[in-house]
């Protein structure tokens, strides 16, 4: 007896080990494939304005990825924002870059078959449309903004295309019932601040840091987006239909808000590329994002919605090969 219970402890404890090296296999290939040399080489990825979300999170990323591929160079360019990301990877000037549903379908539209080359990545997180001015505005809708000097946004950003649908949508035309102003989330603040500008629009992440920073100096309030002018946004077509109502949660800005949720709109980004980019190559940046999720979120809000099971959701594009082949190999 004394003899038996030994062995049958070794051999469990055998079996453990065999279930433990078994499962922690599985996890280094989850993570990053055993045996295969990480991808090495330059790509550009396409950002967004300083103190905007697009940016916060390319650096974060960066970072992440040079982690799993020491030998990758990530080269990061601003940008106006959403439409000018994807008229850069459309064009082979970036390889990745993030920008909403909306603008990729804009692009699409417009350019037709010289828009097929594009391909989706991963379905990061919503962007919030924020419609910004000083608490004693005498605005409290959209249409108060009639002959007002209202920043919509740079020019090829995805701020100005969905800021002028919002006028639209409220009877408004952007470029003669109101003084418009090529401001972004950079310059905007301030300009507020300073009595330059009346309002601002600013379609971004929650929270947006350079919205969080003006509370601390400046009263401001959110003037809601209600019901009404998604349904007129949707009967603009194209891709106003990627809009969705929502609201501004009251955590989000809880200085300005004040336990009060906001009405407004929401659409999706999308992490995306080009079929001419190596699948392989793209295949591990779709890791890095699923797997530094938690990390770059501990930094950037916004980054903690991305979920595996909803990444691969790109409409309106196809995934690419690469994200593909990542999405099929860590299907349950």
């Amino acid at each position: 007896m004394s003899k038996v219970f030994p062995r049958l402890g070794r051999r469990r404890a055998l079996q453990g080990a065999a279930v433990g090296v078994v499962t922690l296999a599985l996890l280094l290939w989850w993570l990053l494939p055993l045996g295969e040399k990480p991808p090495s080489g330059t790509i550009v990825f396409s950002t967004g304005t300083p103190r905007g979300v697009y940016q916060e999170y390319g650096e974060r990323l960066r970072t992440e990825l040079g982690k799993d591929m020491p030998g990758l160079k990530v080269k990061l360019l601003n940008s106006a924002g959403s439409q000018e990301n994807v008229q850069r990877v459309a064009t082979r000037q970036a390889d990745f870059t993030i920008a909403a549903a909306d603008a990729v379908a804009t692009y699409e539209q417009r350019h037709g078959s010289g828009a097929g080359r594009l391909r989706g990545v991963a379905r990061l997180y919503d962007d919030y449309v924020h419609l910004v001015v000083p608490r004693d505005s005498d605005v409290r809708t959209v249409a108060d903004l009639r002959h007002k000097r209202v920043a919509t946004g740079l020019p090829d950003s995805g701020v100005r295309l969905i800021a002028e649908r919002v006028l639209r949508a409220a009877g408004i035309d952007p470029r003669e019932d109101i003084t418009p102003v090529a401001d972004g989330i950079d310059t905007g603040p301030a300009r507020l601040r300073e009595g330059k500008i009346d309002a601002f629009f600013w379609s971004g992440g929650l929270p947006t840091k350079g919205l969080a920073a003006l509370a601390q100096q400046r009263a401001f309030r959110f003037v809601p987006i209600d019901d009404d002018l998604v349904a007129r946004l949707h009967d603009q077509g194209g891709g106003a239909r990627y809009y969705r109502a929502t609201n501004i949660p009251e955590s989000a800005y809880p200085k300005v808000q004040q336990g009060v949720q906001v009405p407004t709109i929401a659409v999706s980004n999308l992490l995306m590329t080009r079929t001419d980019v190596d699948p392989r190559l793209t295949e591990w940046v779709t890791r890095t994002v699923i797997k530094s999720r938690d990390g770059i979120g501990a930094h950037v809000h916004s980054a903690q919605l991305v979920d595996l099971r909803t990444a691969i959701y790109t409409d309106p594009l196809p995934l690419q090969e690469g994200a593909r082949r990542y999405y099929r190999s860590v299907k349950p």
